[in-house]
């Protein structure tokens, strides 16, 4: 069993780590001797995070006895737990009446002793017209009920002591809710003698942050110089501390773990919890896109590398005095170590750092690989290509994202960003608008052909071909050689037809790199065909599909198919028109001999002309019978020329 009292200890700060995802990891060691406990005081939006990260350890043999800390529940729970319920602004009126039947003691200013009736209104009048409201309060005094207007009540003193401590707690319990400094923690230790022990917790800290100075130059290798940019916005100052630094994107969330939850129970349904819905997560894009894209260096005429660069010339200048020197008087403080998916760079020597301070720590100092060049993009600038740089990360470390400074022999050549940059991968970044190449581009309108057409049981598939080019122009107005990397939009329906190689492609650009000579032009067509199918149904087209006789592509015996299809066609059509012919006919007659019938209708039965219209009325009858048998012959020709042609329809299979 333990022996010696309960006594604070001190636990310092000794390592801290930051995170990218906005969190640090801050360890505390230290002693302690028998039974021992620290306190720990911690901002109140800050204790979710030390309850779900909080790591406590009594290294040498002691346990951990307990974590104590100031519970908070929901204030407006807390405060209806007590006799008197503050949750609301009350007016002394209605304090009093929620205390009704206690026995208070009011000045007035005389003493006035006796048991809350009640707080009631009245109206009273004030000068000529204007009418009030006012409140008394009802008492039962010794000598029978009083009521005393409270405008005139200067003191109340509560005679119940209990009834006093409980409205005291619930202001307690109310103020405290606007309180927003440190809450205490309190961790104890028990064990023999004295011992080692460890504090760890994940807490709110700043985004550490980098960035970049890319030194550049004909005369010698690439140079980069990395900064790490740290703030200390804890309470605490960082004496001696071990930092590091991690980079990646760790998941990290905030969860309310403080504040007392409460369930609401139903009053019938025994259920405590609602079901969880299943989480729904994108689906994958299907691998890569269809087809590796080689690579085109090997075709394309290398940039100069540094080396090459370097040995053209040997009796480089000398810099100005002013120009820029990265190498001198700055040697990278970080080592760099794989923490399992993540990267961290540990700062070599312990850190000191006062509270509400930053700092800027060399943590990447060294040569790097990487060639010039400019890179077109016609979104980007129309006109002009943009001074650029490949960089490869030559370092084995990870390059977190950040703002990158160039200097181009010695002196500041403009700004650029680059993306995280793991080692042995590499990154293109842009600073300055390259005013010396120019870039002009010609596109023609698209052009569409038939290439193919098939016949499969009455349906025509037609392929068309749509062919799309691009035309880069590039001149050099520099008196050196330009490498230009020409970005150009892919389209996943399209297919790339010339250049047959791309130096790389992006997941929205090709890219092609394009050598212009000191004071030259160059030019870079580039060709994307597509090929578009159209279904045509031939038993509901027409005639329409005769503009196909006129294609080069369409085969001949696909051709041969089409005419007859176009002669069974006609044939339906004329024996269709015929049987229409007919049946108008019909409808004239019958509309004449309607005009006949009404003419009768006015005539004597013996007159002439009533015997002419009888004669006529049964000459058109007999043309009428006529005319119904010969467009049933056409109707039955007709339906026998269409059972022809959908059966010639049906039979097509032709290439």
């Amino acid at each position: 069993m333990a022996t010696g009292s309960s006594q604070p200890q001190a636990l310092p700060l000794s390592e801290v780590v930051l995170y990218t995802s906005g969190v640090g990891y801050f360890q505390r060691d230290g002693t302690v001797d028998g039974r021992s406990y620290v306190e720990l005081r911690f901002k109140t939006d800050r204790i979710n995070d030390l309850l779900k990260s909080l790591v406590v350890q009594d290294l040498d043999g002691g346990q951990i006895a307990a974590v104590t800390y100031e519970s908070r529940d929901p204030i407006t729970k807390t405060l209806k737990t007590f006799s008197v319920d503050l949750t609301t602004n009350l007016s002394l009126g209605d304090l009093l009446t929620r205390i009704r039947g206690e026995q208070i003691e009011v000045a007035t200013p005389s003493l006035l002793r006796g048991v809350i009736v009640g707080v009631e209104k009245k109206k009273e009048k004030v000068g000529d017209k204007e009418v009030v409201e006012v409140e008394y309060l009802n008492l039962m005094a010794a000598d029978g009920l009083r009521s005393v207007p409270l405008a005139q009540v200067q003191r109340v003193q509560i005679v119940s002591e209990q009834l006093k401590a409980e409205l005291q707690q619930a202001l307690e319990v109310l103020a405290s809710s606007h309180d927003t400094q440190k809450k205490g923690v309190r961790l104890e230790f028990d064990g023999q003698g004295r011992r080692r022990v460890r504090v760890a917790y994940i807490d709110e800290a700043p985004v550490w942050k980098t960035s970049y100075r890319l030194a550049l130059s004909e005369a010698a290798r690439p140079f980069l110089q990395g900064w790490a940019i740290v703030e200390n916005t804890t309470d605490d100052d960082w004496e001696n501390v071990r930092l590091s630094l991690i980079s990646g994107r760790p998941i990290s969330f905030t969860m309310d773990l403080y504040e007392p939850l409460y369930i609401k129970r139903p009053v019938v349904v025994s259920e405590l919890y609602e079901a969880l819905r299943p989480p729904v997560y994108d689906q994958d894009m299907g691998g890569e896109r269809a087809g590796a894209l080689a690579e085109s260096k090997a075709e394309m005429p290398a940039p100069p590398r540094v080396a090459e660069a370097q040995a053209m010339r040997k009796s480089a200048a000398t810099p100005p005095p002013s120009a820029v020197r990265l190498q001198q008087g700055v040697t990278a403080a970080a080592q760099t170590a794989d923490a399992g998916e993540l990267f961290q760079y540990t700062i070599k020597a312990p850190l000191t750092l006062p509270r509400q301070k930053s700092a800027l720590i060399p943590i990447v100092n060294g040569e790097v690989e990487g060639t010039k060049l400019s890179i077109y993009n016609p979104r980007v600038n129309a006109r002009y290509p943009l001074n650029g740089f490949r960089l490869k990360n030559s370092t084995a470390l990870h390059l977190l994202q950040g703002p990158i400074t160039v200097f181009d022999g010695g002196i500041y050549a403009g700004d650029a960003r680059i993306a995280d940059l793991p080692p042995g991968q590499e990154r293109l970044i842009s600073y300055a608008l390259d005013l010396k190449t120019e870039v002009e581009t010609q596109a023609p309108a698209e052009q569409v052909d038939v290439v193919a057409a098939v016949l499969r049981k009455g349906t025509l598939i037609v392929t068309r071909k749509a062919v799309e080019e691009k035309t880069y122009n590039l001149a050099n107005r520099d008196t050196k050689r330009k490498t230009v990397l020409i970005e150009h939009p892919f389209r996943a329906d399209w297919t790339l037809a010339a250049p047959t190689a791309v130096t790389e492609r992006t997941r929205d650009l090709y890219r092609f790199l394009v050598p212009v000579e000191a004071g030259g032009k160059a030019q870079l067509q580039v060709r994307e065909e597509r090929q578009i199918k159209q279904t045509v149904r031939l038993s509901d087209s027409g005639g329409a599909f005769g503009i196909y006789l006129e294609e080069k592509q369409v085969s001949a015996k696909v051709k041969d198919a089409l005419k007859r299809l176009i002669a069974l066609r006609d044939q339906v059509d004329r024996t269709a028109a015929q049987r229409s012919d007919l049946e108008q006919r019909i409808k004239e007659i019958s509309a004449e001999q309607g005009r006949i019938r009404e003419n009768m209708a006015r005539l004597a039965q013996n007159s002439e002309l009533y015997a002419r219209y009888v004669t006529k009325l049964g000459q058109q009858e007999t043309e009428i019978e006529a005319l119904r048998k010969e467009i049933q012959a056409q109707k039955a020709a007709e339906d026998g020329q269409r059972r022809t042609l959908n059966d010639y329809l049906m039979g097509l299979e032709l290439d």
